[in-house]
């Protein structure tokens, strides 16, 4: 097996919305694979393109500019709605060996599959918003003609951006509900952090900065430590203390059900936007 190098490798973006802006700006700033490697096109809007080449370095051009035949990994970031439109413009100027990393949400691997070669490798991807500053919790579902290098190439240029979790193409759902759709729920957190500490005379600034090296303690503490998260909540919370009343409010005011409920109807919309999706594709 050949030993892969991701900083050897040519990466052509397909679509240049904000999902690829913010994977872009990852990969870039990580320093594993050169900006001159990174290439960038879309349908029409070429001021776009010149807007990412100058803000990061990289290689924005027209898609009938584009040499095909020198990408080792194609990005597909288009609508989902323009996938179909996409993948059938593309397809002349491919080879079928390769890679296609997907972010288009609702569009399963199957799709791509059938729209592109016979054995086109293709591996579905999910990074969400934290991969602008290489910090993603991203996952990856392999398609049916993903070798072991296509694999390793994946995660190399993934791992740029984050950490990356190799899941089944039917998890994506509650992946989306948990780490797609999760930094928001910790901002949300942070605006009531923020309320409440503006409440006691606190400045925004301060309370800020205060809640977010709490949640970065405790994220840290749940990655480093072997105990359980039980284990690691009870460690903290004495009897009748303060951290006991605020675990009680909590639980008073349904705060654990909210969460839970927060990532399952998350999840169920994914699944919901998928189903849509597959509607509107198969009445074109």
């Amino acid at each position: 097996m050949l030993k892969i190098n991701i900083e050897q490798k040519n990466v052509a973006f397909i679509g240049a919305g904000s999902m690829a802006e913010g994977m872009i700006s990852g990969i870039v700033q990580s320093k594993k694979l050169p900006a001159s490697q990174i290439y960038v096109t879309n349908h029409t809007n070429h001021r776009r393109l010149k807007e990412l080449q100058n803000k990061y370095g990289i290689k924005g051009i027209k898609k009938e500019e584009l040499d095909y035949g020198k990408i080792d990994c194609f990005i597909l970031a288009m609508k989902p709605k323009d996938a179909e439109a996409a993948l059938r413009s593309i397809k002349p100027h491919i080879q079928p060996h390769q890679l296609m990393l997907s972010v288009l949400a609702g569009i399963p691997i199957s799709f791509i599959e059938e729209a592109l070669y016979d054995k086109q490798p293709v591996i579905r991807m999910m990074p969400n918003t934290s991969s602008t500053i290489g910090a993603s919790a991203t996952a990856m579902s392999e398609g049916r003609a993903v070798t072991a290098d296509h694999s390793k190439t994946a995660k190399q240029l993934l791992q740029c951006m984050g950490e990356v979790y190799c899941i089944e193409e039917s998890k994506m759902d509650i992946f989306t509900g948990i780490a797609g759709s999760g930094p928001a729920y910790f901002y949300y957190l942070m605006e009531h952090i923020e309320k409440a500490g503006a409440e006691a005379g606190l400045s925004g600034k301060l309370t800020r900065e205060i809640g977010a090296q709490t949640l970065l303690g405790a994220a840290k503490m749940l990655l480093e430590s072997p105990l359980d998260t039980a284990v690691l909540k009870d460690n903290i919370t004495s009897p009748n203390g303060t951290t006991a009343a605020g675990l009680k409010a909590l639980e008073e005011n349904g705060g654990g059900e909210a969460i839970e409920q927060a990532i399952r109807h998350a999840a169920k919309r994914s699944k919901t936007i998928s189903q849509e999706l597959e509607q509107f594709v198969a009445a074109k």
